[in-house]
């Protein structure tokens, strides 16, 4: 039967793409369902897009400071409309390249909203009309959307979610973000960028919370300097949206409430599963306790025969996990052994300026699991390459199992740190330990030397502080 497959995966993604990728590798004759754009949130709204309108923050930042550089800038201004034709060409050319890799690798692509109606069916409904699919195997990759919160729900006018954030109608003036995680504390940084008066409200009590402390600290310090207003510990209790302008109710950490007006708000809350219709319920796939889709090491759910990786299911929801899970799920289905996935080995990339790049446990969770602990840090302004660079803010730090040698954790904050990482997950999960560190040569001259330098100073070794 010309439908009939030996995996289908519903959902297009950096997880669904490569699981369907990955199953033409082996051989598996695969399909691939998608709503909406090929390559998902993340090639289309998200990961890419985003770095896009950052990167132009980061030159029009630049032009701003040509003088420290010994040049000269004048009369420089930023064309909104512009930045957001390049995101969004950017992403086009992106989804173009996951069209290509479909058709190279022989997969099919059927557009159109799917749902699982039985054990290895899944019925798509189009503009087209209706078709039926089998496939001893599902991969579910839906993905997630933004979580609204019930008194500021997004109208993309005044309030946005990070997707309305992306092709603003206009440049905001003052500009609320609720939540300091990635997603929030990325579109901060670019607005503050590019001029907007900006205010971070974070209900905890630092901002990037999941981030080792020393980091969240020291971002809050390097973006009040950069003139953005931060509030921890803090809560939006109500929003009034009028025609221009939208009127917040704010209190702060000392239980002090004062109503101040913004022209714009970016909800960035969290996130909730895509899959309320796709057929689980009737299924009955078990969920977790935050309601994503309960899954093994293998990404295999409680119902055989179907699968679910990336933001439908736990976290940490990175489109780098997504992908891994599904060369995980897709080598299990063919009857591989991969190894399982361990989420201390995932590193997390914030797109900020100042950068935050982080892999393993911090210094506090470390501790919390019972390890007696060495800690080394070497600053920025000790590197040469980032003297010459002008980018002296930021450090970067390693944990260490005193007894052991084992790398727990690796924790960056300062320029190109989203690039520096991986040699840390690299070491991660290879299981290394200090003396490999020590004894491996870093080029000169580098932002990674570091990387180097901090490893010694956690054994007192440290050469150039």
């Amino acid at each position: 039967m010309a439908n009939n497959y030996d995996l289908i995966v519903l959902g297009s993604g950096p997880g669904g793409y490569v699981a369907a990728i990955r199953a033409s590798q082996l051989g598996l004759k695969t399909a691939i369902v998608e709503r909406e754009n090929l390559g998902g949130i993340c090639l289309n709204w998200g990961c890419i897009p985003t770095k896009a309108m950052l990167r132009s923050a980061e030159v029009f930042h630049n032009m701003k400071h040509a003088a420290d550089y010994g040049l000269v800038a004048e009369k420089i201004s930023a064309d909104l409309d512009a930045i957001v034709k390049r995101s969004r060409g950017v992403a086009k050319q992106l989804n173009q390249g996951v069209t290509g890799l479909m058709k190279k690798n022989k997969i099919d692509v059927h557009m159109g909203d799917g749902k699982i109606t039985a054990k290895g069916k899944i019925t798509v409904k189009s503009d087209n009309g209706e078709e039926e699919l089998t496939g001893k195997n599902i991969i579910i990759a839906t993905g997630a959307r933004a979580r609204d919160l019930p008194f500021a729900k997004a109208d993309g006018k005044r309030i946005w979610t990070y997707r309305h954030a992306m092709t603003p109608p206009e440049m905001p003036t003052k500009l609320l973000v609720i939540g300091s995680g990635a997603i929030g504390i990325e579109f901060a940084s670019f607005y503050n960028d590019m001029g907007v008066d900006v205010t971070v409200v974070e209900m905890l009590n630092r901002i990037v919370p999941v981030e080792d402390e020393e980091v969240s600290a020291f971002l809050e310090k390097s973006l009040k300097k950069q003139g953005m207003n931060i509030m921890t510990g803090a809560g939006v209790k109500s929003v009034d949206v009028g025609d221009k302008s939208v009127k917040a109710e704010i209190e702060d950490k000392k239980g002090k409430k004062e109503t101040t007006e913004f022209s714009h708000v970016i909800v960035a809350v969290g996130i909730m599963p895509n899959i309320e219709t796709i057929g689980l319920d009737e299924l009955g796939v078990e969920p977790d306790e935050r309601f994503h889709i309960k899954t093994d090491s293998m990404c295999r759910t409680n119902i055989d025969g179907i699968y679910a990786i990336g933001d439908c299911t736990a976290g940490p929801w990175l489109a780098h996990k997504a992908s891994h899970e599904g060369v995980i799920a897709v080598e299990a289905i063919a009857g591989g052994h991969p190894h399982a996935m361990d989420p201390l080995n995932i590193p997390g990339c914030t797109y900020c300026h100042p950068q935050i790049a982080s892999v393993g446990l911090t210094e506090a969770k470390a501790k919390e699991a019972g390890h007696d602990v060495k800690v080394g840090k070497f600053p920025f302004i000790g590197n040469g390459k980032a003297i010459a660079l002008g980018e002296t803010e930021g450090f970067i730090k390693t944990v260490f199992d005193a007894k052991t040698g084992e790398l727990l954790g690796a924790h960056m904050i300062g320029a190109e740190v989203t690039e520096l990482i991986q040699g840390y997950t690299v070491g991660k999960t290879l299981e290394t330990t200090e003396a490999e560190l020590m004894n491996t040569v870093f080029p000169h001259p580098t932002l990674s030397e570091m990387m180097h330098e901090s490893v010694l100073d956690a054994y007192d070794r440290v050469l150039h502080m």
